[in-house]
């Protein structure tokens, strides 16, 4: 009999052992997978983007559902405590752009062999792989063990649940968190993809697939025009839709509408530096100074080439018209196209893509201090599998970490 099972070897699981084990606990994580740590390994493109520099009222702007659930755990493991953690254990860290911190190798795989090296060498900390967990044992109230899908039982005082989203489902996150912890009584919010590309209606011309765009402003807004969101940095265009930074910060906030059916707007500014009356001035001096060139070879002024595809297919004026025939009608078209590209989102990337899953076990359920279920004595929930995501930039993954951090410490 163990004092403490954790269900999921990612990166909360990892990091509850890891203090559990501190702790003196006898403490047994179990793997549905050959080997642990499969999405940590795969994070931040491979280079595993931990955590992000940002002071705390900073940090937690980014972050969504109730932000202030993780003030008290914070508190004691934040992105300083992560920082030495790692460093401790012997894998230096830089801070990049956008305060985003990264192992100075680029290589996710140190941040796992870190956790996982100081795992096997603890002598009271056993990890059991291909080992799935098919339900929790929950006795007079209280979360007395798990049931295994080979038909053992495995007890102990306290379970910690980390069996992460539904994000990447080949890594293992296929959800079996949230039907445990809803059979434990758990309240569930709805669930859906997010940090995730978006689809459009627009056609997207073969030359601007995978094309990047720099410095635009992405804005999204309902049926009536209210602004949900603004986002300024890089952003993609893709066979079904966009994609990029600016679009998988702006999916989190378009992902649950855009499933329940409800209509988004996207506006995107492709010159977001300049005023719309100073470059409709600077159009009207092109136009007059080059009025003998074609307009689509005249489009190059004022956009890459690239995007000239698009803007013709959008514009509809004529490829071959001379600059002095452009009416004034359709200069404003033109200037529309570049202050204000408008076009309706239709859906959302899959949970293969999508970097975290958005919704989860109820926050009102669970004590922030400690993330033991309020509902049920003995359980522990974190990471992926409560309602907490955020933004990109190492936020998600600080999120698992100290959520791994307070129940390894309290369980």
């Amino acid at each position: 009999m163990a004092d403490v099972i954790i269900v999921g070897g990612g990166a909360a699981g990892m990091m509850a052992a890891l203090y559990a084990g501190q702790r003196g606990l006898r403490v047994t994580l179990l793997e549905k997978m050959d080997q642990a740590g499969r999405k940590l390994r795969i994070t931040g493109k491979g280079r595993c983007n931990l955590t992000n520099t940002a002071t705390l009222k900073e940090f937690l702007s980014h972050v969504g559902s109730d932000a202030r659930f993780m003030r008290n755990s914070f508190a004691s493991f934040f992105n300083k405590e992560l920082m030495e953690l790692f460093e401790s254990l012997g894998v230096p860290l830089v801070v990049e752009r956008g305060e985003r911190v990264y192992p100075q190798s680029g290589k996710s795989l140190d941040i796992f062999l870190a956790l996982i090296q100081k795992l096997e060498g603890m002598s009271n900390v056993e990890i059991r792989k291909n080992c799935r967990v098919q339900s929790l044992i929950i006795e007079d109230g209280a979360c007395r063990g798990v049931r295994c899908a080979d038909g053992s039982s495995l007890r102990a005082p306290s379970t910690i649940l980390a069996t992460g989203g539904m994000s990447y489902p080949l890594t293992g996150s296929t959800g079996d968190g949230y039907t445990m912890a809803e059979k434990a009584g758990h309240t569930l919010s709805p669930r859906y993809p997010a940090l995730v590309h978006l689809l459009t209606d627009l056609a997207i011309p073969n030359d601007l697939v995978s094309f990047v765009l720099k410095n635009v402003k992405l804005r999204l807004s309902d049926a009536n025009g209210k602004t949900l969101s603004e986002h300024f940095g890089e952003l993609n265009f893709t066979e079904s839709g966009i994609g990029g930074p600016i679009v998988l910060s702006a999916s989190r906030i378009a992902t649950g509408p855009l499933h329940e059916g409800k209509s988004i707007i996207a506006h995107l500014d492709l010159k977001p530096a300049v005023e719309a009356a100073t470059l409709d001035k600077r159009l009207i001096n092109d136009l007059n100074n080059n009025g003998n060139r074609l307009f689509h070879d005249a489009l190059r002024m004022w956009l890459p080439a690239e995007m000239i595809p698009l803007a013709l297919q959008q514009l509809r004026i004529a490829q071959f018209k001379r600059l002095h025939q452009i009416t004034g009608e359709e200069r404003r078209k033109l200037l529309g196209f570049l202050k204000d590209l408008t076009f309706h989102l239709t859906g959302t990337g899959g949970y293969e893509e999508a970097i975290v899953t958005q919704g989860g076990v109820s926050l009102k359920e669970i004590n922030p201090k400690t993330m033991e279920s309020k509902l049920v004595k003995g359980l522990f929930i974190v990471g992926e599998v409560l309602d907490l995501d955020a933004d990109t930039g190492g936020y998600n993954l600080q999120l698992a970490f100290t959520t791994g951090h307070a129940a390894g410490c309290n369980c």
